[in-house]
């Protein structure tokens, strides 16, 4: 038997999975849910990770949702965006973002990447309201937890008067010159699925200062019931409330967050400082205004190696990897909506490779990743 066959059967170093803390706290949020016999949604748990999530970024609301796809088709649906209305999407980022706005009948418009900061390039943004002066909202990724230019970004739709949804569902615990990732734009949305730094197994939180539309999507997500004895619906609703067990798992979560944060900056370190005489291997930007949460350690590979070459090997260790996220307006259902930008997103794609960032890695973890990597150049 060969030693990476032996080595497949080894334990797996995942990419990012559940990381509960070890003093407990999520535990003892969801007991008190079950000795309370309030385990269904609503309740007091929902009511605190609103309210300590919202006191943490440092907004006035919160809704608590079953998922940050959710929480992006409320924002949507707050913001006016109906049949017709033209979003502007980034292009490189997870379908979870793009597809909302089909719920809502409107139309998507994908904007490129720039190298600067591997989110959406102003300058294209700019060529896309030349193009489309009425529009509606503009989403703005900041992916893997890198902060979009939102500067640039927010004097440009200020301009053009439209309302600005940041997907921050990936960069909850990041920062923007000392403003948390979400809080910039009209609405904020974060994502706590399985993989993300703190999660409740799967749920999201859209937030906002405007407290009344927060008001109105709460409504929205419990089925848009009206205040009656009996049960009777003016609007459309949708099933999106989180349940009070999840969100206890939420409340825990957050006061590890710091502590996630900080592993996976030692993480991204790591791999930049022990991988950086590889000439081929140009690591995620960070920028002076940027304080990333570095949910992904990601890179691009260009040279004889390449990003796959690389996933493969690591995979014959039962380490996982992955793919930068595949552009939309190169997936086959997104292929026919309009793209404004050049081919940087599409490079990122065919170059870029997620490196294995679970919080649970030791060291030795991560030195025999490094060290498999640097076995393809010595090869």
């Amino acid at each position: 038997m060969t030693i990476k066959k032996q080595l497949k059967t080894a334990k797996r170093i995942f990419l990012a999975s559940p990381h509960m803390s070890d003093e407990g706290y999520e535990q003892e949020y969801v007991k008190e849910a079950f000795d309370s016999n309030w385990i269904a949604p609503l309740g007091s748990n929902v009511d605190g990770f609103e309210n300590e999530l919202a006191k943490m970024v440092g907004v006035n609301a919160a809704a608590a949702l079953s998922s940050g796809t959710a929480a992006i088709h409320l924002a949507l649906k707050a913001a006016g965006v109906g049949e017709g209305d033209i979003v502007f999407c980034p292009t490189l980022t997870f379908s979870a973002t793009a597809n909302p706005i089909i719920y809502q009948n409107a139309i998507p418009v994908f904007i490129d990447s720039d190298y600067k900061t591997w989110n959406m390039d102003p300058d294209a943004l700019e060529q896309a309201f030349e193009k489309y002066p009425d529009v509606k909202a503009v989403l703005v990724v900041h992916l893997y937890g890198l902060s979009a230019d939102m500067d640039r970004i927010m004097e440009i739709c200020s301009k053009y008067q439209v309302t600005v949804i940041e997907d921050a569902a990936e960069s909850l615990g990041s920062f923007y010159k000392g403003r948390p990732t979400g809080t910039i734009g009209d609405y904020g949305v974060y994502s706590f699925n399985g993989n993300k730094i703190i999660t409740t197994s799967g749920g999201g939180m859209l937030i906002s200062n405007n407290e009344q539309a927060i008001t109105k999507s709460r409504f929205w997500a419990t089925q848009s019931r009206d205040q009656a004895r009996h049960y009777q619906h003016s609007e459309l609703g949708f099933n999106y409330r989180m349940s009070n067990v999840v969100a206890g798992i939420g409340r825990g979560q957050l006061k590890v967050l710091k502590k996630r944060v900080q592993r996976k900056k030692e993480i991204f370190k790591f791999y930049r400082t022990k991988l950086s005489e590889i000439e081929d291997i140009t690591f995620m930007p960070v920028n002076e205004w940027d304080s990333p949460n570095y949910w992904l350690s990601c890179a691009t590979i260009e040279g004889d190696i390449s990003s796959i070459d690389v996933m493969n090997e690591l995979e014959q260790y039962n380490i996982e990897s992955r793919p930068v996220w595949k552009p939309m307006h190169l997936q086959p259902y997104f292929e026919n909506y309009d793209f404004v930008g050049n081919e940087v997103s599409e490079k990122l794609f065919m170059t870029g490779i997620c490196l294995p960032s679970d919080t649970k890695m030791t060291d030795e973890d991560l030195t025999q990743v490094v060290s498999i990597i640097k076995g393809l150049w010595e090869k």
